[in-house]
């Protein structure tokens, strides 16, 4: 009795409860999409039920990964990583002019991406812990040497992304690699300049294609790569055409007001109101009241997450945690601000929200390995001590 009463003590039951909910509102959610929109006829619900009950083995089974599993065989997990980004570039199925998924008997399609989400996390993690246990003191080039580290083993995953392509994930996996750097222990001297180069970048990249697309043109880029841009600038210069989807969405969350319209409001249709789109079904139907519960679950989520890495303190452990972090609020931001035309539409779901397999599978693997620090946390400490005893 006292060794079940210390394991459950070890069950982080907050992230649990949390999870609980956002998993009911994803079912509301998806079926208020599914009955306001005849653009499909397959019932969503029961399969997006399928896949939390498939992927709740999956967190079943990052639990089991402790401290010495992972650190281990991390470089293992990312030539699993490797592997599976070549086979779908090879084998994949190709939908909507990217080849992301595979064919899975029963379950339908997966997108291997998603789970090599998780498997970045735990290798930089690896990485970032290695460098810093062989160089005790900061420097300049000591500092140096880890990006160029980090960059050499997030290099190989994000070029065989962006050949599947997918923009998407590519910005996820940027997210989670510079929160990582954050936390990393880098000097600000090299990050300063190191992202503030980015960012100038970036701006100048917008700047040329609102104001000069006729350069970008002469040096190799086509015409349409320039639609995200311009159509998230201003989507009423092709209402019907690349603009046609966010305007739906921002007239559909603009109608919910404070308290919403209403489960299975339909006035307004926006195509794949089940996936990326499901904001607008939450916005509508249950108005800012809704959406912010929402946000505060994810808001409470995160804290909850952050918690873990505060309570136990162990770097390796910490890593991960942000990289989790990163990854989550980076699709909740991304996310929403594409549906209120803050953002570009770049595909990302919402998680834990959306419909799909994929994206559920890969945010409940890290959600398993937040699960697996609390509970496996009294075994890592003990086998750290005695290796530190042995050494």
């Amino acid at each position: 009795m006292n060794q079940q009463n210390k394991m459950a003590g070890r069950i982080d039951y907050g992230i649990i409860l949390t999870l609980m909910l956002l998993c009911l509102i994803s079912l509301i959610s998806i079926y208020s999409a599914q009955i306001t929109n005849a653009q499909y006829d397959t019932n969503f619900v029961m399969k997006q039920i399928v896949w939390y009950v498939v992927t709740t083995f999956a967190i079943i089974v990052m639990m089991q990964l402790d401290y010495d599993r992972l650190t281990k065989w991390a470089y293992y997990y990312y030539a699993l990583g490797i592997f599976l980004l070549i086979f779908v570039l090879v084998f994949g199925k190709e939908v909507k002019g990217a080849k992301s998924w595979i064919i899975i008997p029963f379950l339908g399609s997966l997108q291997p991406s998603e789970v090599v989400k998780v498997i970045i996390i735990i290798v930089l993690a690896k990485v970032i812990m290695d460098h810093n246990n062989k160089f005790k003191v900061h420097t300049i080039k000591y500092d140096f040497w880890l990006i160029v580290k980090i960059g050499l083993f997030a290099a190989v995953p994000l070029a065989l992304i962006m050949l599947q392509p997918d923009l998407g994930t590519t910005l996820v996996f940027i997210a989670i690699i510079a929160g990582m750097i954050l936390v990393s222990g880098i000097s600000w001297k090299i990050i300063v300049p190191l992202y503030g180069g980015i960012i100038a970048i970036g701006t100048a990249a917008i700047w040329m294609v609102i104001n000069h697309q006729s350069w970008l043109i002469k040096i190799g880029f086509k015409p349409y790569q320039f639609d995200r841009i311009t159509t998230w600038i201003n989507p009423e210069t092709d209402p019907q055409g690349g603009g046609y989807q966010v305007l739906r969405a921002m007239t559909a969350i603009g109608s919910g007001q404070i308290s919403g319209n209403g489960a299975g409001y339909d006035a307004i249709a926006i195509p794949e109101n089940h996936n990326d789109f499901i904001f607008t079904i939450i916005g509508g139907d249950y108005g800012f009241i809704g959406a912010s519960i929402l946000l505060a679950l994810y808001f409470l989520l995160i804290y909850q997450i952050i918690r873990v890495a505060l309570d136990i303190n162990v770097p390796y452990y910490s890593y991960i945690c942000t990289g989790v972090v990163m990854m989550i609020m980076f699709h909740v931001l991304e996310n929403v601000g594409m549906n209120i035309g803050l953002l570009p539409i770049t595909g990302i779901p919402l998680p834990f929200i959306s419909y799909g397999g994929s994206a559920l599978l890969g945010n409940m693997m890290a959600i398993g390995l937040i699960l697996s620090i609390r509970f496996n946390y009294q075994k890592s400490m003990f086998e750290m001590d005695s290796k530190a005893i042995q050494s």
